[in-house]
Order: C-alpha cells, then structure tokens, then sequence
C-alpha cells in the first residue's frame, strides 16, 4: 500500500500541492485575522462598567459585551462546516464569493471566537500590578496596557496561538463542503475516481502529519526564543 501510495502522490503532485498550499493559506490568513480580531473582542469584553458611568453608557456598554459574549459561545458551539455551508449558500447569490474568500472569512471569524477567550486569558495572567505602577508613573490607562501588558500577555498567550494554527491546519479540512480545493478535497476527489480510498487517504495522513509536526516544532523553537527574550529582559532589569 505504502509503494502504491507514494507512485500515485509522484504521478498527481500538483494535485495535492495545490491542496497544500490552498490549506497553508487559508490556515495562516484566518489565523492572524482571527487573533486580530480576537483582540478587538477581549478588548471589548474588558471593559469596565464604573459606576460613575451614565446610564446610557453603562447600557451601551452592557449590549456590547453582551453581543460579543453571545457571538463567542454561538461560535464555540456550532460546527464549523455547518456555519461555512449555511454562511457559503446563503451569501452566494447576494455577493457571490468565491470559496477561497468565504473560506478565509468564515476561519477567521471562528478562529477570533477562541482567539478571544485565549487573549483574555492572557491579559488576566499578567499581574494587575504592573498596570498600576505604570499608571502611578503618568501613563495613561491605554499606553500601559499597549506599552505593559498586551506585550506579556501576547509572550504568554503563544502557545495557546500557535496550538489554534495547528488545529486550522487540520480543520480547514471540513471547508470541503463549500468546494474550496484544500488538502482533503484533493484527495477525495481523487480517491472518487479511481476508487483507490485506502491509499489516498494514506498521502493525506502522512502530509497532514507533516505540516503539523513541522509546525509544532517551529513553533516551540520560536517559544524558546520569547522565553529566552523574556528572561534576558528580566535579567537586565534587575542589574539596573
């Protein structure tokens, strides 16, 4: 099977590196857009509700984090296939996208719904300290937290980032249902006309296996160097 396999992956290599590339694509686009605008929602999420607040902005505020709360837990509990198929055809005929565009709306927006979740934890490990002596030293509440905390809360958040571009790499896979030509629709589709199932979805494994291995493992050596930074940083400051 493995011999058989590796001849069909040589005699149809631009058939499966356009599914590599199309699934890289999507996956690291919807990624960064995805925390992009993960960190406008946790942003949203944090604010603070004083109560020396007016009543219209107090209500303002509540409907804001409001919506945002409900988007995320609304994203987090549907399948991801069913929010690309039911986005996908109902957009179609209004603005008719192309699958490779809604592909990389639709992984984004499902990615900023975790993306959130893992900022905020971010920022919440960072000690409220910090932004207390910053603010004691005149900076205002937004230059503290561009200047202080988004830095360490980004260091802490990355593996958590780096783990939800893996999990894109991998689930871009259900994006097939819109006929974007990711990694698996190439496959299926081949192993629909020849019938050869077994060894189409062997190449699949191996290649899917490879791009996330690889990505792991850049991943961690990109951590040690934050970490290493992190500690320098550290180190210096206390010579000082």
């Amino acid at each position: 099977m493995f011999s058989r396999a590796y001849e069909i992956f040589l005699s149809n290599q631009n058939l499966f590196l356009t599914g590599i590339r199309n699934t890289l694509v999507v996956s690291l686009i919807g990624t960064v857009f995805g925390l992009l605008i993960g960190f406008l929602l946790s942003m949203v999420r944090s604010i603070k509700i004083d109560d020396k607040d007016v009543l219209v902005i107090k209500i303002l505020k509540r409907i804001a984090i409001g919506l945002v709360n409900f988007y995320i837990e609304f994203v987090r509990g549907t399948p991801m296939m069913v929010q690309a198929v039911f986005l996908y055809y109902t957009l179609y005929k209004a603005i008719g996208w192309t699958p490779m565009t809604a592909s990389l709306i639709i992984v984004s927006f499902n990615t900023a719904s975790y993306m959130a979740e893992i900022l905020r934890s971010g920022i919440q490990s960072v000690d409220k300290g910090q932004t207390e002596a910053a603010l004691a030293l005149g900076m205002s509440q937004m230059k503290a937290f561009v200047k202080i905390i988004l830095p360490q809360a980004l260091r802490n958040s990355f593996p958590s980032i780096g783990n939800e571009f893996v999990v894109n790499i991998k689930d871009t896979s259900v994006l097939n249902a819109i006929q974007l030509t990711e990694l698996y629709y190439q496959g299926i589709s081949y192993a629909g006309r020849t019938y050869q199932f077994s060894e189409s979805m062997l190449i699949l494994l191996i290649i899917y296996f490879i791009l996330t291995y690889t990505t792991t493992r850049l991943l961690a050596v990109i951590e040690k160097s934050l970490h290493k930074t992190k500690v320098t940083q550290v180190s210096q400051h206390v010579s000082n």
